[in-house]
């Protein structure tokens, strides 16, 4: 009797320390080191699933006009006037909503009071697919004058 007593102990002793053991091993891993922190708050966030259905939508619909990168350079945008408008100027991407990029989109610019040249996209392309369009418009970043980032 007593022996079953030492070896149960002896199994408590055991798995109290592995269970400790355990505990700061998981805790050493959830709390990163102060490097590991730093780049992972520095790192860029990836873009979501709608963004990147987006930038292949804007890629194949808008770009010839837009330009790829939205800087509104497309080789079409030298036919047009008033040239397409530069959808990465933070000032434009301020001023507007999501809904009223989604309805330029959706009904042309003509009826926002912009240029008639941009078409409706409405009768092409879904909700959903409007919807991603805008979250990839909300990408576009503006390139620095000087060329550099």
């Amino acid at each position: 009797m007593q022996r079953s007593q030492t070896w149960l102990a002896l199994a408590g002793i055991v798995l109290l320390a592995g269970g400790v053991w355990l505990g700061q091993t998981a805790r050493a891993a959830s709390v990163p080191h102060d490097e590991t922190a730093k780049k992972a708050i520095e790192a860029p966030t990836p873009p979501s699933y709608g963004a990147l259905e987006g930038r292949a939508l804007f890629e194949y619909y808008c770009s010839t006009c837009h330009g790829k990168e939205g800087h509104g350079d497309g080789f079409n945008s030298y036919n047009l006037d008033p040239r397409p408008r530069d959808l990465s100027d933070p000032a434009f991407q301020a001023k507007r909503s999501d809904k009223d990029l989604a309805s330029v989109i959706r009904s042309g610019g003509g009826f926002a009071g912009l240029s008639n040249t941009m078409p409706p996209w409405g009768h092409t392309l879904n909700e959903r697919q409007i919807g991603y369009l805008v979250q990839f418009l909300r990408t576009l970043k503006a390139q620095p004058k000087d060329g550099t980032e």
